[in-house]
């Protein structure tokens, strides 16, 4: 059987259990919490104190920190983008809400939340040059990404099962740094979205692992095929009025590694997770390619740590357009 036609009939394979991914993984929309949850309400006597108090621990945390927010809060807006990919995705048909159509919508149904909440929060924090920071989501959704993956579901579900970890890992961080200084009501805002990460990066790595038991040698090949091209983050073609696409990334990059929210460790932790979650030291019925694709797999978290234990992070400060001056 020709590689994609198995990629597309194992898709259907697994579409038959949708209704059991989505009732694991996902919550109904009259149970999930919802933005105006942890927003101060605007019809309380009590909204001129809170919004005062809102902006009084948005000016006080570190700009490094600050400018993570903002960050992650541009990568959440910048859904569309992600919607239109995975409904790319061979053995996926949007014509019908049914099966993996039905999953991506409803996904992204979730995801859309995140943004629409910290936005809000930066909106009201009086921190933020609002325009600038919407001419940066503008370009990341006009500019798009190329994540290496084509229409491949495997290595897309790679990426996915990759990806949201370290979002999990970025709005856990950000809450938990934003709570050692007293902003508690932040602190809850990134928990719930990190919660939300969680279980995504749960789903993603089921479905992987499913793969993984339906052609182990197609999906071992996949792994090895997207970490050589190491996994790139959604933004990485951020940018600034009156910038090229991706020149903005390395300076957010810095930031985020010094604020220590999301690190050069952080990477080869996830990786290294993946092979456990995985098992893909056990892995057996493998072709030669496969074999020789899994020793590789076993021997990149190493290879990585010697390169990250040489490089520093860089001290140089960037002062962003998305910060009120």
């Amino acid at each position: 059987m020709h590689e994609k036609e198995l990629q597309i009939e194992v898709m259907r394979s697994m579409e038959k259990n949708m209704d059991e991914f989505i009732a694991s993984y996902l919550t109904p929309i009259e149970k999930i919490w919802q933005p105006s949850d942890f927003l101060p309400d605007s019809s309380s006597d009590n909204f001129k104190y809170e919004i005062e108090e809102l902006q009084t621990f948005a000016r006080e945390m570190p700009y490094d920190l600050f400018v993570t927010l903002i960050g992650d809060c541009i990568t959440e807006e910048a859904l569309p983008t992600y919607e239109s990919w995975l409904m790319n995705l061979d053995g996926v048909n949007q014509e019908k809400n049914t099966g993996w159509t039905k999953w991506i919508r409803a996904w992204t149904a979730e995801e859309n939340r995140h943004g629409d909440l910290l936005g809000k929060y930066l909106y009201l924090c009086g921190r933020v040059n609002m325009r600038e920071m919407e001419i940066t989501t503008q370009h990341l959704i006009s500019d798009g990404f190329d994540i290496g993956t084509s229409s491949d579901p495997y290595k897309n579900f790679v990426y996915t099962s990759f990806q949201e970890t370290a979002t999990n890992i970025s709005h856990r961080r950000v809450g938990t740094l934003a709570k050692q200084s007293g902003n508690k009501k932040l602190a809850q805002m990134c928990g719930v979205i990190a919660a939300d990460e969680a279980r995504h990066a749960k789903a993603y790595k089921d479905f992987s692992a499913r793969i993984f038991e339906m052609d182990a040698s197609g999906m071992m090949l996949a792994f090895e095929d997207m970490m050589k091209r190491k996994i790139v983050m959604p933004a990485h073609l951020l940018r600034e009025s009156g910038q090229k696409a991706g020149e903005l990334w390395e300076h957010f990059s810095d930031a985020a590694q010094r604020a220590m929210v999301y690190t050069a460790q952080d990477y080869i932790n996830i990786l290294s997770d993946l092979l456990d979650e995985w098992k893909i030291d056990q892995m057996k019925n493998l072709n030669d390619q496969a074999e020789r694709a899994r020793d590789y797999l076993m021997k990149l978290p190493d290879r990585l740590q010697r390169i990250s234990d040489r490089i520093k992070t860089p001290e140089l400060p960037y002062s962003f357009k998305w910060v009120k001056s």
